[in-house]
C-alpha cells in the first residue's frame, strides 16, 4: 500500500494525500484522489487537542474530517476512531453517506476495510485489515461508544451536542497509538453565545473558518490564485443565495449570528430540544396539530401532556408533494400498525384533540382516513404567538413548559434538504422573526410569512391547551 504526497495538491507531507490502495490480496492498484485546499488542508495538518470547522453549508466540512480519519487508521495500525452524532440516526444520510461513497468506497471495494454490525458487546464499525477501527454512533445511546477509548474523533454537527457531550467525548481520547489524540467537529455556524463559538473564542478548541472556495466541487483554482464556479457550483450557490434571514446568513455567509427580531427568543437548543421522553411519558394524554401543505410542508405534530400541563413534541410529519392520503398511512403505520391480519391497533393513547387549519376539504378527508373528528385552530396570531412564547419562558420550577424531542421526525424530506430549508419545526425557530416596519426595526405585530409552517402549527395547539388566554372553541366532528 503506497502513500505519495502531491505538491501540486498543496498538501502537508505529514498526513498528504492517499492517492494509490493496494488491496492485500494484491487485487491490483486502486486509485483514490482527494484535492484538499484552504481550510480542508489545515485541518489535514493541525494536531491540536480540540478542533472545530466552521463554516457555511456546502465547504466541504465534513469531508475534511473523514479524509483525515480514513488517513489516519491506514497510516497508524491499531488506531482506534470514532465518527459520532448527537442522533445515531441522523449519521446515515450524512457522514456515513460520504465516508462510504467518498472517502474509503476503493478501500471497501478491495477488501482493506469492512463493515462489522456489532454486538451486545462491540457497536457497529470498520475495520481495517491493519488492525484500525473507526465506530460508529450517536450520543443518544452512548453506552457502547463511551465504553471505548480513542485516538481520534469526528463529532458532526457538533452544535447539536452539549458542553457535557463534548467533555465526555474528550475523556474517551486515550488509545494512544497516534501520537497526538484529536476531538475533530464540523458545525453550521449557530447563535454568537452558543458555547462551542464561546470556547473557540477562548482558545480551548481551536476554530478553522471554512468557505465555499475551499471546495474543489463548487470552485476552480485559477493559475493566479482566483476562483471561478463550477457549473455545479452555480447551481448550489444559487439555492444557498435564495435563503432568507438568519438560515441566509449562517448557511451562505457563515456567520454566527442570532435573528434580529426573533420571535421565540427565548428558545435554546440545549434547553428546549431533548434526547429522550421523561420516564412514565408513554401514559400521557396525546394532542395533535396539523398544518395542511403540498407544495409547502404538511406539517402533523404529536404532542403529549405532562402532569405539570408541559408540552412535549415526539413526533412530527413535515413533508412536502404528499397527500393527505399518505401522511394519513404515515401516521398510521406509526400509531396504529397492522397486525399479521391486516387489522389496525393503536400502540399509544389516541389524540383527545385535532387541532387543524381551517382547509374543509383536507380536514374531512384526513378525519375520514384517520377515524377521529378535528376541531379547527384559533388562528389569531398576536395573542396565539404570546400564549406560544409564554410557554418557551422558564417557569418557576426551573423548566419551560414546552419542549421537542430531538428525534421526533419520522422522515427527513430530501426536497427540502436539497433547497436548504427547514426540515422539522425547530428549525423553524431560530429564523421565525417579526415583520420590519419602515425603519427596519420588527414591528411585533405580525411574522414574516416564510418557513413557518411549523410555528404556526405549535401555535395553534399552545391556544388550544391554554384556554385562558382565549374564548375555548368548541371540537367537532366532520
Amino acid at each position: 500500500m503506497t502513500f505519495r504526497v502531491d505538491d501540486d495538491h498543496l498538501v502537508h507531507d505529514a498526513l498528504g494525500i492517499i492517492e494509490q490502495r493496494q488491496g492485500a490480496a494484491n487485487s491490483g492498484v486502486i486509485e483514490h484522489v482527494y484535492r484538499p485546499r484552504g481550510s480542508a488542508v489545515e485541518v489535514l495538518e493541525c494536531q491540536d487537542d480540540e478542533i472545530l470547522m466552521a463554516g457555511p453549508a456546502g465547504t466541504g466540512k465534513s469531508r475534511a474530517c473523514l479524509e483525515k480519519l480514513a488517513f489516519a487508521a491506514l497510516k497508524y495500525p491499531g488506531m482506534k476512531g470514532l465518527i459520532v452524532r448527537k442522533v445515531a440516526a441522523s449519521l446515515g444520510a450524512s457522514a456515513l453517506k460520504t465516508w462510504r461513497e467518498d472517502v474509503i468506497s476503493e478501500l471497501l471495494e478491495n477488501g482493506t476495510v469492512y463493515y462489522y454490525g456489532g454486538s451486545q458487546e462491540e457497536p457497529p464499525q470498520y475495520r481495517f485489515n491493519n488492525g484500525s477501527t473507526v465506530v460508529i454512533g450517536g450520543l443518544d445511546k452512548p453506552s457502547k461508544i463511551m465504553s471505548t477509548e480513542y485516538d481520534m474523533i469526528f463529532f458532526q454537527e457538533a452544535t447539536e451536542g452539549t458542553i457535557t457531550d463534548w467533555e465526555h467525548l474528550t475523556t474517551r481520547l486515550r488509545n494512544g497509538v497516534l501520537p497526538y489524540q484529536q476531538l475533530i467537529a464540523d458545525c453550521n455556524p449557530d447563535i454568537p453565545t452558543h458555547w462551542l463559538k464561546i470556547r473557540c473564542d477562548e482558545g480551548t478548541t481551536h476554530m478553522i473558518n471554512c468557505r465555499h472556495e475551499d471546495n474543489p466541487r463548487l470552485f476552480d483554482l485559477n493559475p493566479d490564485g482566483t476562483f471561478t464556479v463550477t457549473a455545479y457550483g452555480a447551481t448550489y450557490m444559487r439555492k444557498l443565495d435564495a435563503l432568507t434571514g438568519v438560515r441566509l446568513l449562517r448557511l451562505r455567509y457563515g456567520q454566527w449570528v442570532a435573528a434580529e427580531g426573533m420571535i421565540f427568543d427565548a428558545f435554546r437548543s440545549d434547553l428546549h430540544v431533548i434526547d429522550e421522553m421523561p420516564k412514565g411519558w408513554e401514559s400521557w394524554p396525546r394532542y395533535w396539530s396539523i398544518d395542511f401543505g403540498f407544495t409547502n410542508p404538511f406539517v402533523c405534530q404529536m404532542w403529549a401532556e405532562d402532569p405539570d400541563s408541559r408540552l412535549y413534541l415526539y413526533r412530527e410529519i413535515y413533508y412536502t408533494k404528499r397527500t393527505v392520503d399518505r401522511h394519513a398511512t404515515t401516521i398510521l403505520n406509526a400509531v396504529a400498525p397492522e397486525d399479521e391480519d391486516g387489522v389496525r391497533k393503536w400502540i399509544e393513547p389516541k389524540p383527545r384533540t385535532i387541532i387543524c387549519d381551517h382547509d374543509a376539504e383536507s380536514r374531512a378527508r384526513f378525519s375520514q382516513l384517520i377515524g377521529i373528528g378535528t376541531s379547527p385552530a384559533d388562528k389569531r396570531v398576536k395573542i396565539g404567538l404570546e400564549t406560544t412564547q409564554n410557554r418557551f419562558e422558564t417557569a418557576g420550577d426551573g423548566k419551560p413548559r414546552i419542549f421537542f424531542l430531538r428525534s421526533a421526525l419520522v422522515e427527513e424530506d430530501p426536497d427540502l434538504v436539497d433547497a436548504r430549508k427547514p426540515t422539522r419545526t425547530v428549525e423553524e425557530i431560530p429564523g421565525y422573526v417579526w415583520t420590519p416596519g419602515v425603519d427596519g426595526k420588527p414591528l411585533k405585530e405580525e411574522p414574516v410569512k416564510v418557513n413557518d409552517h411549523g410555528c404556526d402549527g405549535m401555535r395553534y395547539e399552545c391556544m388550544d391547551r391554554d384556554p385562558g388566554s382565549r374564548p375555548r372553541i368548541r371540537s367537532f366532528r366532520l
